[in-house]
């Protein structure tokens, strides 16, 4: 598939497109062939995960993000290259002919999720509101006074999603920025409604120039995206849920 075989690009502008993918609607005879779409490190590393289930949402996330990137630009998913930053962050390496596409990926039981934007750092999360780790006592030991504070003023039944706003919004967050575990989760804190966040003296940040967007994309998962922009107000988010036949399509097309 060519760039001019495509709809309007959903990069374009101020755009970023999240695309997500349920592996368990992924059949057996595709597995193989979304392992076929990455790199042979990855499928090395994808075997080394134990639980099958690990091993699919690692293909799952590689394979959706290739097949996009292919999709919006042509080539073959396998030909994207990618290289670690100062921190160990995965960073898009691109011909100068090629869009600023700026990427990052997110896996978790039952979901594989991207964000795909244009000159734009990003970040996304996904986790299963499955998990039963994420609790109050949890958050208590890394969250920041005020999202503590929060925590407890809500409702007993909105405890729940509120955890895991909190939690998604913050590795969102970290993952744009691409520093990882140099961040501390209480240097910063978020607010959900509206959503905002502030910084500690420790983080040099400025709050103007952050986007956050949060969503529900199966009844089961919490999916936060965070991006930095000097006019966040300007951005808007295209979601896609997309399938494992339409990462193969377009993959062949």
């Amino acid at each position: 598939m060519t760039p001019s075989d495509q709809q309007p690009d959903p990069c374009a502008g101020n755009r970023i497109l999240v695309r997500w993918l349920a592996t368990t609607a992924v059949s057996a005879e595709q597995w193989p062939l979304l392992a076929r779409m990455l790199v042979e490190a990855e499928r090395e590393r994808a075997l080394r995960f134990h639980r099958a289930r690990d091993r699919e949402s690692y293909v799952a996330a590689h394979a959706l993000l290739r097949a996009t990137l292919s999709q919006l630009a042509g080539g073959a998913p396998q030909s994207w290259q990618f290289r670690p930053n100062a921190w160990g962050k995965p960073e898009l390496v691109r011909e100068r002919s090629l869009p600023d596409f700026r990427v990052n990926l997110s896996h978790t039981e039952g979901l594989a999720a991207i964000a795909v934007a244009t000159g734009v750092n990003v970040g996304i999360d996904v986790e299963s509101t499955r998990r039963e780790d994420l609790t109050r006592e949890l958050a208590g030991s890394v969250f920041a006074a005020a999202e503590c504070a929060a925590l407890d003023a809500c409702p007993p039944e909105q405890l729940k999603d509120a955890l895991f706003a909190f939690w998604t919004l913050k590795e969102a967050y970290i993952k744009a920025v691409g520093k990882g575990l140099s961040l501390d989760l209480d240097g910063f804190a978020f607010t959900l409604d509206p959503i905002s966040v502030s910084f500690a003296p420790a983080i040099p940040d400025d709050p103007s120039e952050w986007f956050f967007h949060r969503s529900g994309p199966t009844p089961e998962h919490a999916m936060a995206v965070a991006a930095r922009h000097p006019r966040p107000n300007t951005l808007r988010v295209v979601l896609q849920q997309v399938s494992a036949e339409d990462l193969l399509k377009g993959s062949r097309g």
